[in-house]
């Protein structure tokens, strides 16, 4: 690890200016970097009291942040500092390039003024998301944890990265097991809900598809808040699932006998949307995560013919 241990403390290293947030791991800071006058953003990762040396699953987060942060679409690993804490207890310092807001505040500032996203921006943004989503897949990463909060964004440039990759796992074939305790409800895949222990990078092109409809109507697609309701308000829009309708949904762990509903349209839900724009968007939705489109393929879709791709 680069740095880690050197004689400069993070704290010499770095004047802490605020704190931004608090993620699953530790906390984050806005920080300026003394030598250069440059701000960063320092996530503090607390490691876990009975740890010898560095837990697998920041190792892990460092070694996928490093591979991916050479591309443009997710935001820079800088550095990594090692520290100790009131405590004596190692703290690990993530040095990242710090970005001035995220995709929730950026939809919130819109819901508040009452306008909607200019429809060229909401082009943009999306596809930039679906092109970092195809690097992420096509590197064998899935995120798990993709919501507005997790997307930053340059207001000025309106660049967007991914962030907050703490949850990715490489799925390295075979498949392993995953837990499903993870994702925000809002964003969660249906086969994860119902409790799929083998999900692929389908359960991250839902939740693009999620986003999508979120930054044209300024609301959540599906706001629930339990894993049942989550269920009910995909049933209500998309039709309770079938057999026919999704082979082998059935047989999923959590699955019950439902309300039956017949699938609406989705522009009764997203009105606002032109047709090409609607197509993409069911075809993130499909219930069968086989059929959902790719990050790759979504980037071939129509909707996006007019957009200027070249520097994106």
């Amino acid at each position: 690890m680069e740095k880690a241990g050197s004689s400069m403390s993070v704290m010499e290293a770095f004047e802490k200016l605020e704190k931004v947030g608090e993620g699953t791991y530790g906390k984050v800071y806005r920080a300026r970097e003394r030598a250069t006058g440059k701000i960063v953003a320092l996530k503090k990762t607390r490691l876990h009291e009975d740890d010898e040396g560095v837990p697998p699953t920041t190792l892990r987060e460092i070694s996928i942040l490093r591979m991916l942060s050479k591309d443009p679409h997710f935001v820079r690993l800088m550095d990594v500092k090692q520290g100790l804490n009131k405590e004596g207890k190692t703290v690990l310092y993530l040095v990242f390039e710090y970005m001035d807001t995220d995709l929730k505040k950026y939809i919130r500032s819109f819901r508040q003024s009452g306008e909607f996203i200019p429809v060229q921006s909401v082009k943009s943004l999306m596809y930039q998301l679906c092109k970092g989503i195809a690097v992420c897949h096509g590197r064998g990463i899935l995120h798990r944890d993709l919501k507005p909060h997790n997307l930053l964004m340059d207001r000025k440039t309106m660049m967007l990265k991914i962030a907050d990759l703490g949850l990715a796992r490489a799925f390295v074939l075979p498949i392993k097991k995953y837990t499903h305790e993870i994702l925000t409800l809002w964003y969660r895949a249906p086969e994860v809900l119902l409790g799929a222990t083998h999900y692929s990078t389908a359960v991250d092109m839902w939740s693009v598809g999620c986003i999508f409809a979120e930054l044209i109507t300024k609301q959540a697609l599906f706001p629930g808040d339990s894993e049942l309701q989550q269920l009910l308000h995909i049933f209500r829009l998309l039709g309770t699932p079938n057999e026919n309708l999704w082979p082998g949904v059935g047989k999923l762990v959590n699955w019950h006998e439902y309300p039956q509903w017949s699938p609406q349209s989705l522009s009764t839900a997203v009105p606002n949307l032109d047709e090409d724009g609607l197509d993409l968007l069911a075809q993130m939705l499909q219930y069968e995560p086989s059929k959902r489109i790719s990050g790759k393929k979504a980037m071939e879709h129509p909707y996006f013919d007019d957009l200027d791709k070249e520097f994106l």
